[in-house]
């Protein structure tokens, strides 16, 4: 077993070499200029220091979170790791992403594909790609983040400056914090309402904390927590005999079924038409919905971040 993992890991090497070596062959005519020799700057990163030259072009990026970030700053990228949900994109920038190469998804990126792509940069995070650096970085300048999740600005401003775009970068979270403030403004006294979060999957469902996606945009929003979610976490599994911790005055949830399947619509079911949930404030008051995950939860980054903003501005006004 060891001879094999140490055989295949053999091969990529050797695959990545022979593609960068033929990458790296000058076609240039002899007769024409010299370019100019673009300024070179080192951005610090999770990984450490990376020199970049002039602003990339030809940009890879391996998580759905740096995805939104090309994207709004304008930037189509070559390549790019699949959506968690859709084929192969999520719906809400699949319209932005025609003629992008898939390259697997965060777990699993194509190495050798990457490199037959000629990037001269990629963007990834630590988290999940922390193993593959050395060979992502033979292939072209790397440039890593921390984590995903709860840092969506801070990880947003690294690919900004990566990619030569801070002055973008700094209208766009400029543009974001306005629209949180205006939100909180339309909001009002609604921000009272304790916001209660979980998500369902097949057999199990986890109650969502303030440290995720979801949960660091209602508390830049001034939403309310329930006592029991008011933690500075990601998310925890729950039994059902545990399901009090899901109360409050609004309950959003998501429901994680992929490629057609309903196991998480069952245990969706199961708990909401419980003899226990029917006995929770939420319930009685009918002010549980469903959210579309894809936006609240997976993706992750700046473009859904405006989007959930935007379907919290729509159903508040209706609560009480």
């Amino acid at each position: 077993m060891f001879k094999s993992k140490r055989m295949h890991t053999l091969i990529i090497l050797l695959l990545i070499s022979s593609l960068l070596a033929a990458c790296g062959k000058d076609n240039t005519p002899a007769t024409e200029p010299a370019a100019k020799k673009a300024e070179a700057r080192t951005i610090t990163h999770a990984m450490g220091e990376t020199t970049i030259s002039g602003t990339p072009k030809r940009i890879v990026v391996l998580t759905n979170q740096g995805t939104e970030s090309l994207l709004e700053l304008g930037i189509k990228p070559v390549a790019a790791v699949k959506s968690w949900i859709g084929e192969p994109w999520f719906d809400h920038i699949k319209d932005q992403m025609t003629g992008v190469e898939v390259i697997g998804d965060e777990t699993q990126p194509n190495l050798e594909l990457i490199a037959s792509l000629k990037p001269d940069l990629i963007l990834g995070t630590k988290v999940r790609q922390e193993k593959i650096y050395p060979l992502l970085s033979s292939i072209a300048p790397t440039v890593f983040t921390e984590n995903l999740g709860d840092s969506m600005i801070e990880n947003f401003e690294l690919y900004a400056k990566a990619l030569n775009k801070e002055a973008e970068g700094k209208l766009a979270v400029d543009g974001y914090n306005k629209l949180i403030e205006q939100t909180k403004a339309t909001l009002g006294e609604k921000t009272k309402l304790q916001v209660s979060l979980a998500r369902f999957q097949p057999g199990k469902v986890r109650v969502y904390y303030k440290n995720n996606f979801a949960g660091i945009i209602l508390k830049q929003l001034g939403i309310a927590r329930p006592d029991a979610q008011n933690k500075d976490d990601f998310s925890a599994d729950i039994t059902k005999e545990q399901i009090d911790v899901l109360d409050g005055d609004v309950f959003y949830y998501f429901v994680s079924d992929r490629n057609g399947e309903t196991g998480a619509s069952k245990t969706t079911d199961e708990w909401l038409q419980s003899p226990l949930a029917q006995n929770l404030n939420v319930v009685k008051k009918q002010q549980t919905f469903s959210v579309n995950e894809s936006i609240w939860n997976t993706s992750g980054g700046i473009i859904a971040a405006r989007l959930m903003i935007e379907d919290i501005t729509k159903r508040f006004p209706t609560l009480k």
